[in-house]
């Protein structure tokens, strides 16, 4: 195998990759024998008709791109392996040569790692956060806790009010037709909640139980059921039954109930301590973003729109294993949300983008600071793993493997790397 790169416009390159004859000829050899028992040729059993008879009736180039499929990950990975440009980008291929005895050549289009030229990244001004934790936060907390610990009791002496559960049967009709999905029984119904499309709920806000009723809404433009976005419909809701929430009252004897205080002053300090260690770590994420957000605004740094695409795929590989996790393939997910691979991948740009220029930034302050990880951080590392993972860590160390290891080293030196630039910033008040 040979290689050639050539330098192109906007931190792209392409390498142009040269596969020997008899590589090619004898991937074209393995992708017959693999595929001749699928082909029939008059005069001939199936499985034992003559290379030479197959490529005469159907064209020489039958087996090209099977062989061309096989050859081209070895070949591609070979030029990785050979090639000292730092490669940042998933590979645009291209045919160039393909044709039995002659060498198989192809093209790689890839992005590679732009330079970075720093500009102010010590010292940098951001707003100094405000810790307080007021009353008023104390006593949202508080209500969230009150909701949580509600009774919900049947209502029979009044009729459906703000905030009521009302237990409803319906159907959903469009001119005249009732649509799929549109039908529910006993479904219970928070008034308020805009869980129902339009002004359903409100509807039926003074309704008794036992009372049927029609409800007129409109399905939103962009809805994602396409047949009915945008059209009006008409509901036939009959109202089973009504309930409501009682809340408890706030007391001593409520804070026994939902924590371990005997009291609710002493309750409510634990509130206000957890609520001041979450804006503690609020402000210090928010520190951190602001900082890089300053570092990338001073510096410059030219991204080529392949390293972005291969960072929005990756990102939407992840989601779809999150989804994956809870049992719902993406092909489900687009249907339940009308999304598609495509708005996808446009919605994770402008992060992507976040990702990659954070990520380079704090790369160059660590190379400008000969800020770099140590092998004890690395073994610390290596047990939080094993014990996130309920693994040996000698068993971590064996599946990382150099690479896994190299790749560890450098996010740790990022790491340090951002603890270093806020740890320099300068904390002004607003």
């Amino acid at each position: 195998m040979s290689l050639q790169v050539e330098k192109l416009e906007k931190n792209m390159a392409k390498l142009t990759i040269e596969v020997p004859a008899e590589t090619f000829s004898k991937a074209v050899e393995t992708a017959y024998q693999k595929n001749k028992k699928r082909i029939s040729v008059p005069g001939f059993r199936k499985g034992k008709v003559p290379k030479r008879m197959i490529e005469q009736m159907y064209g020489k180039d039958i087996f090209y791109e099977d062989a061309a499929n096989a050859v081209i990950p070895d070949a591609y990975e070979g030029a990785l392996a050979e090639c000292t440009e730092n490669i940042v980008s998933a590979p645009k291929i291209d045919v160039v040569q393909i044709e039995e005895g002659k060498p198989f050549i192809f093209t790689a289009e890839v992005a590679l790692k732009p330079e970075v030229t720093l500009g102010l990244y010590k010292g940098v001004e951001v707003a100094k956060a405000d810790l307080t934790v007021t009353e008023e936060e104390v006593n949202a907390d508080l209500e969230k806790q009150r909701e949580n610990s509600a009774r919900t009791v049947a209502v029979e002496d009044r009729p459906v009010q703000d905030g009521d559960i009302a237990v409803i049967d319906y159907e959903g009709f469009v001119d005249g037709t009732a649509f799929e999905g549109g039908k529910g029984e006993n479904h219970s119904l928070t008034i308020g909640s805009h869980s129902f499309i339009d002004t359903f709920e409100e509807q039926l806000i003074g309704k008794s139980a036992g009372e049927s009723c029609e409800v007129q809404v409109t399905f939103p433009e962009d809805y994602h059921a396409e047949e009915l976005a945008g059209k009006p419909a008409v509901f036939k809701v009959t109202v089973k039954e009504i309930k409501e929430k009682q809340l408890p009252e706030l007391n001593d004897e409520f804070a026994e109930e939902v924590s371990e205080f005997d009291t609710l002053d002493a309750y409510k300090e634990d509130i206000r301590k957890t609520l001041s260690e979450q804006k503690e770590t609020a402000a210090k994420q928010e520190k951190e973003d602001a900082v890089v957000k300053a570092i990338i605004e001073n510096a410059q740094m030219e991204i080529p729109d392949a390293m972005v695409e291969t960072q929005q795929r990756q990102m939407v590989d992840d989601f779809a294993q999150r989804m994956q996790m809870q049992g719902i393939s993406m092909e489900q997910y687009f249907q339940f949300t009308g999304a598609s691979y495509e708005k996808l991948m446009e919605q994770t740009k402008p992060q992507a983008m976040q990702r990659i220029q954070s990520r380079l930034v704090l790369e160059a302050v660590a190379a400008a600071e000969n800020i770099a990880a140590t092998d004890a951080d690395f073994d610390e590392e290596v047990q939080k793993m094993a014990e996130m993972y309920k693994m040996e860590a000698e068993k971590v160390r064996e599946m990382l493997g150099e690479n896994g290891k190299k790749q560890v080293m450098e996010d740790i030196a990022v790491r340090k790397a951002a603890d270093f630039v806020v740890e320099e910033a300068v904390e002004k008040e607003q």
